[in-house]
């Protein structure tokens, strides 16, 4: 049980942090991602209350500098790819996991990877990950979402409704003529199989 609470403080610690460093609008989307999050983690019986601090905290480091987020996301000791050295601020995720630890004393390795991972998926990733990803693309302050949508989406596996939403993040990229990065295909075709 005291693990339980001490996921409850963090996440209160880290909603307080929020409010001096992201803007009103962030603060929003954060609150609205860690709320669907916590849903999700309910829905297929994970703790709901790590969904909450994921969902909270994945977003931290949005207005970091680029030489903070280079510097933080290289603590994890993982590649920088060349999309994310062409573009520094989508590394905003791997540094939230950074600072969460470092900061906040966050070592649960689920909660680090989901917040870590939740800009561009990946492979083999927990059932945590996996919900914070989708979580920060269905949250109710998406222009996509209808409560239809949501509907059809939870009537699926969590394996099916992740296949879902990174296939339209994948095909929404692709007519923005943005780069998809590697990663994200990976986690698509990893999904397909799965």
């Amino acid at each position: 049980m005291a693990m339980k609470t001490n996921y409850k403080k963090t996440a209160k610690e880290i909603k307080k942090y929020l409010k001096g460093v992201v803007s009103d609008g962030r603060y929003k989307h954060s609150i609205r991602t860690a709320k669907m999050c916590q849903k999700i983690c309910k829905h297929f019986g994970m703790d709901a209350d790590k969904g909450f601090l994921c969902g909270i905290a994945h977003d931290m480091c949005k207005k970091f500098s680029d030489s903070e987020l280079l510097f933080l996301a290289s603590v994890d000791q993982n590649e920088i790819s060349s999309i994310e050295k062409e573009k520094p601020s989508l590394l905003h995720g791997r540094a939230a996991a950074v600072k969460i630890q470092q900061d906040f004393g966050v070592t649960d390795s689920d909660v680090v990877e989901a917040i870590a991972t939740h800009t561009f998926g990946g492979t083999s990733l927990c059932d945590l990950a996996k919900a914070l990803y989708i979580a920060d693309k269905i949250e109710p302050g998406r222009d996509n979402v209808t409560r239809k949508y949501l509907h059809e989406l939870f009537s699926m596996s969590l394996n099916k409704m992740a296949l879902t939403v990174v296939t339209e993040s994948v095909e929404y990229l692709t007519k923005k003529g943005k780069k998809i990065n590697p990663v994200t295909l990976s986690f698509l075709e990893e999904l397909k199989e799965s």
